[in-house]
């Protein structure tokens, strides 16, 4: 089958939905179809449409229906299509209904879909490999720093500066010390990130780095922090799932989709005060939550398997009938 992969993300860009996209694209390759990952749609003949990013990608969809009306399309709605809510993020209910699959990369993502198109959603989770066991090795419980990784783009829905902001109010025996991935999206937060890196000594920003390094990073971690406003389905959280890294995170419903309704690292969105009384607490595995979290998060590991991701795909694709099945025996 010939698939066309259309995300808005940039080539050579560590942006999540191009990340994605390039996963996407090796899994289908693997699945034995031709994939071509592109921008914009050009209107060739293709065996099936797959847009990532309601919004961004919607003229890719309203061509592909218009000038080929019997291709399947298969439409991916990211965090910033679907939260708060459809009609504030400016997705077309029209796009939606164009598209004859709507995924969603967590189970909670479906609520967000109009009741009458949500037959069409499926769920695919996020997958991410496990690193390297050299780089995975847990950091021992007597080392000098406790180590918390940050993996977000400066942008105002990551809200990074966040976790600046809550590692300033720690108390002064803490060892905690953030290191800070992700490339500058709005310059004002990036001068403010370059700002906090200067003279909050519990606090580093990297800049961008590319993928490998990241995982590395959070790999030598000894939590992840998810401080988002929304997210779709957080691929650093299936990232820390696979190293064996616990995770804190705000609660919104794109990571209780993931972790569950009853995870116990969720703080509230946008308080800082209440994330540094939590790092506190990990840090010092008050009442056994360190102990807690690696459980759960141990627990939930499967959710990244890329296998798991692979075979969601095969299903998807497989009910587009024969000519989806065929290139695959």
């Amino acid at each position: 089958m010939r698939i066309c992969l259309v995300t808005p993300a940039p080539p050579r860009s560590y942006h999540g939905n191009r990340v994605t996209a390039l996963r996407w694209a090796a899994i289908l390759r693997e699945l034995g179809h031709s994939v071509e990952v592109t921008q914009t749609y050009d209107g060739g003949p293709t065996d099936l449409l797959i847009a990532l990013h309601a919004r961004k990608s919607a003229d890719a969809v309203r061509r592909a229906r218009a000038e080929h009306p019997a291709t399947p399309i298969v439409l991916a709605l990211t965090g910033t299509d679907l939260y708060p809510d459809l009609d504030s993020t400016g997705v077309d209910p029209g796009v939606l209904a164009a598209a004859d699959r709507l995924v969603v990369l967590q189970s909670l993502g479906v609520e967000q879909i109009p009741e009458y198109l949500r037959g069409r959603a499926r769920v695919i989770e996020q997958s991410a490999e496990r690193p390297p066991p050299d780089s995975a090795a847990p950091p021992s419980l007597e080392e000098a720093h406790f180590a918390v990784a940050l993996l977000a783009h400066v942008r105002q829905v990551k809200d990074p500066l966040l976790v600046a902001e809550a590692v300033r109010m720690l108390p002064a025996d803490s060892t905690i010390r953030v290191q800070h991935a992700g490339a500058v999206i709005e310059p004002e937060l990036g001068a403010r990130a370059e700002e906090e890196s200067r003279t909050n000594s519990r606090y580093t920003w990297l800049g961008e780095v590319p993928p490998p390094d990241a995982q590395r990073l959070l790999a030598r971690s000894r939590l992840l922090v998810c401080p988002s406003r929304h997210e779709g389905g957080a691929n650093v959280v299936s990232e820390s799932l696979a190293a064996g890294v616990p995770v804190v995170a705000t609660k919104i419903p794109g990571t209780e989709g993931i972790l569950g309704a009853d995870y116990p690292g969720y703080f509230p969105v946008g308080d800082g005060e209440a994330l540094a009384e939590l790092l506190y607490r990990v840090e010092r595995n008050r009442e056994g939550l360190y102990d807690d979290l690696l459980r759960d998060c141990g627990r939930l590991a499967d959710l990244a398997s890329p296998a798991r991701e692979r075979d969601a795909w095969a299903a998807l694709l497989a009910e587009f009938g024969e000519a989806a099945t065929r290139s695959q025996e």
